[in-house]
């Protein structure tokens, strides 16, 4: 079993080597990549939790939805539109705090910004854990206030986290840590469902005098607890990958030195213009910017489709309290299995950037197949529950996982060495400008039907 897990691992591991053409230093000495790029189980792991720990607030906030609805029940305006407030604030924050980063690239320390990243996550959800247990009698706007000030901080902490990371581990040079971070990143979205469900299944089952399903305040401090220890046991884990790399290892630069433990300053970055980043990584930028815009629409879309089957006579699966998060956990497993598919080189599009960018307008043909389940519980087109969990929203989850995926990692292999921290940066930022412009688009989408 480890072989064949060893042998799906084994890559293109050309760019590996020494450098193209044999590269010699001025002394006639041959230029090696360093050691870092080999293959590391450890690595792999931590990058993989860095995903998880990157994506959880995000998924957080989405799966306590139906708390947060309980706490706005005595305001119909926040209630209705308290969801696209936080996709706005989000990704707004983020793509807001992208920007700088990315701008900031000549001397960034991007284990720093992890490791501030991890942090301010520990406050925040520190913070909305005990807003669950304390000041329960605030109205709706100051929660909401508060709430926004906690999705804001969340956004930025999540800009940190994605322009450090992926900026980080592009100069280690292995696709395989890239994958690991976007497995990471779907695993965030698949525990936090199962967390929810488990938990509203598991208490008798309320709502408020409107009819809002009710979730205790016992499992959104559940919730917002367990996003703390993830982030804290994340930074720990990443304190192993800097005992054991260095801070600035990842960059490592292939200067000759008689020096092994030769290390480039800061300074010695050099800064890649945008527009020279954007002419070599087109395809790949664009498609992922597309393919995250038209993600955007199924949060939406997600909170309002109701289950085809009687609400009186159905299980408790299937009422709204429970069937919401059972689609959301839907599209996070197809999200989950599609980063996954990319790790096996056969079935990898890694060299074919145009492809990926056609199959990122393709999937705007997800969007008329939400139209056609139980929009606002009005009736569905198609009568079944399957073809909107399976058909609509483990598929959409897939094609997202798998073309996201494929174009975080194939970057690396468009742009020089001394080019990957900026490009990792770039795509980053292209991503979140996706899900930022969804997020607007998102307001038209819940219009619909």
């Amino acid at each position: 079993m480890m072989e064949r897990l060893l042998h799906i691992f084994k890559r293109r591991d050309s760019s590996y080597e020494p450098l193209e053409g044999g590269s010699e230093g001025p002394n006639g000495e041959q230029i090696t990549r360093p050691k870092f790029n080999r293959f590391s189980w450890i690595d792999y792991s931590v990058f993989l939790l860095l995903g998880v720990a990157m994506l959880w607030a995000w998924n957080m906030f989405l799966a306590a939805a139906p708390y947060f609805q309980h706490r706005f029940q005595s305001n119909d305006s926040l209630l209705r539109n308290f969801q696209s407030a936080e996709l706005s604030v989000s990704t707004v924050g983020n793509l807001g705090s992208m920007i700088v980063l990315t701008k900031l690239q000549a001397r960034a320390n991007y284990p720093k910004r992890i490791i501030a990243a991890l942090a301010l996550n520990v406050v925040v959800f520190t913070l909305l854990a005990i807003s669950t247990r304390q000041f329960l009698e605030v109205s709706a706007g100051v929660y909401f206030a508060f709430l926004m000030a906690m999705v804001l901080s969340a956004s930025l902490a999540t800009g940190l986290c994605q322009n450090g990371v992926f900026a980080y581990v592009s100069g280690f040079g292995r696709e395989e840590y890239t994958q690991g971070i976007m497995t990471g990143q779907g695993i965030a979205g698949v525990l936090p469902c199962i967390a929810q469900i488990v938990s509203v299944l598991s208490v008798e089952e309320r709502k408020s005098e409107e009819g809002v399903p009710q979730e205790s305040s016992t499992s959104a401090f559940a919730y917002f607890l367990t996003a703390t220890i993830v982030s804290a046991l994340t930074l720990a884990a990443f304190a192993l990958v800097l005992a054991r790399h260095g801070s600035r290892d990842s960059i490592k630069l292939a200067i000759p030195s008689n020096d092994d433990d030769y290390m480039p300053t800061p300074d010695a970055r050099k800064s890649i213009p945008l527009i020279n980043l954007f002419r070599k990584l087109f395809w790949l930028s664009a498609a992922v910017f597309l393919t995250f815009a038209v993600t955007m629409t199924y949060p939406v879309f997600t909170q309002q489709i109701l289950s085809v089957r009687d609400p009186a006579a159905a299980s408790r699966l299937f009422q709204a309290a429970s069937f919401i998060p059972l689609g959301f956990l839907f599209w996070n497993i197809g999200d989950l299995i599609g980063r996954m598919v990319p790790i096996i080189p056969a079935l990898s599009l890694t060299s074919r950037p145009h492809v990926l960018f056609f199959l990122s307008i393709a999937r705007v043909a997800f969007i008329p197949l939400y139209l056609l389940c139980n929009l606002r519980g009005k009736g569905a087109k198609v009568s079944s529950d399957a073809f909107y969990l399976i058909v609509v929203q483990l598929l959409f989850g897939v094609t997202n996982g798998y073309v996201g995926s494929s174009c975080m990692m194939g970057f690396v292999e468009y742009v020089e060495e001394d080019e990957r921290e900026a490009a990792g940066g770039f795509m980053s930022l292209c991503l979140v400008a996706g899900l930022t412009t969804g997020s607007f688009l998102s307001f038209f989408a819940a219009r619909l039907g």
